[in-house]
């Protein structure tokens, strides 16, 4: 790993200049095998760290119009190995069970972004059920594995009801050898340091998680917090902001740029907006490749090769073992 840079490097020369002077080039598109879909930013919870800024009050939804587009573009579009379905919670979305569906049909692998609280909530008694009836890759929030510290990033009683949905996931085969049902955790940290080895905290998870609840699970993920939106503004009220660039800076990890999930993802957003990743899109960072929405894009195969959007925030990524949306990288 090399560390390299400060605070004041992000502001006057930003990832690409970094990339660079590195020796690395621009940071360039390779072919598109994920489609990321964030169905809305309405949620049940608000994290203190969510970088969507999801949440109850939130009123951001996709509606029919961009969902039946959505649809045809998982049935048409080839190479497309992946399907993520990410919110908000998405599971409150109308159309998710359809994207869902149409995806499972054309023998696509699913994953849903699932907080786990969602599984309680009303009108959601079968969500458990159909999510193992279609055989979905279930990725939940799990920031820790003790009450004071999720209760505190999540709010009170999430853990008590993460615990309860993970149970009801277990109670139908996910997290169990021979299942088919893959069901992963993801740690977040609790403020502005980087993510421990992903390996020796997933022993630790399974340890406490079996012993303390009788639970189990496939994986652990470990995921930077990424410096945008509500954890950005968190760390603007601790005056945590420079010290926290500088370690994300110092932490840059080159051998993590090759795997960035940017480089063959297609973030789609509820308004139909495509980007480079999903925290482009939460900063509303225009697609590298100049394309806006999904009813310009055509054939993916022609955005690879293309350039990726980047800036200060990218560093988040490449820290330490590196954060992508399917965990560490290194």
């Amino acid at each position: 790993m090399t560390a390299v840079g400060s605070a004041s490097a992000v502001n006057r020369h930003g990832f690409a200049a970094h990339l660079k002077a590195g020796g690395q080039g621009r940071l360039r598109r390779v072919a598109t095998t994920t489609l990321q879909i964030n169905v809305g930013k309405v949620c049940n919870q608000a994290c203190t760290h969510c970088h969507v800024e999801a949440g109850p009050l939130r009123t951001e939804m996709m509606g029919p119009r961009v969902a039946d587009r959505v649809v045809a573009l998982i049935e048409a579009l080839p190479g497309i190995e992946l399907v993520d379905i990410t919110g908000g919670a998405p599971e409150l979305n109308p159309h998710f069970r359809r994207l869902v569906r149409v995806a499972r049909a054309r023998g696509v692998e699913v994953i849903d972004r699932c907080n786990l609280t969602v599984l309680q909530e009303p009108g959601q008694d079968d969500l458990a059920r159909f999510l193992a009836d279609e055989g979905v890759h279930v990725i939940a929030s799990m920031p820790c594995h003790s009450q004071s510290n999720v209760d505190k990033q999540r709010g009170g009683g999430v853990f008590a009801r993460s615990i309860a949905g993970i149970r009801s996931l277990n109670d139908l085969g996910y997290g169990r050898p021979g299942s088919g049902l893959k069901l992963d955790l993801v740690y977040n940290p609790g403020g502005a340091f980087l993510p421990p080895d992903q390996g020796m905290l997933e022993r630790d998870y399974k340890a406490r998680l079996a012993e303390d609840h009788g639970l189990v699970f496939n994986s652990l993920l470990t995921l930077a917090n990424m410096p945008i939106k509500r954890f950005a503004d968190q760390l603007r009220r601790q005056g945590e902001v420079d010290r926290y660039m500088d370690l994300l800076v110092q932490s840059f990890n080159p051998s993590t740029v090759p795997g960035l999930m940017c480089r063959s993802l297609l973030s789609i957003g509820w308004d139909g907006q495509i980007y480079d990743c999903d925290f482009n899109q939460m900063l509303e960072l225009p697609l590298g490749a100049g394309l806006r929405t999904i009813f310009d894009l055509g054939d993916v195969g022609a955005l690879a090769g293309q350039p990726v959007a980047t800036a200060g925030h990218c560093f988040g990524c490449t820290a330490g073992a590196g954060s992508s949306c399917g965990g560490a990288l290194d």
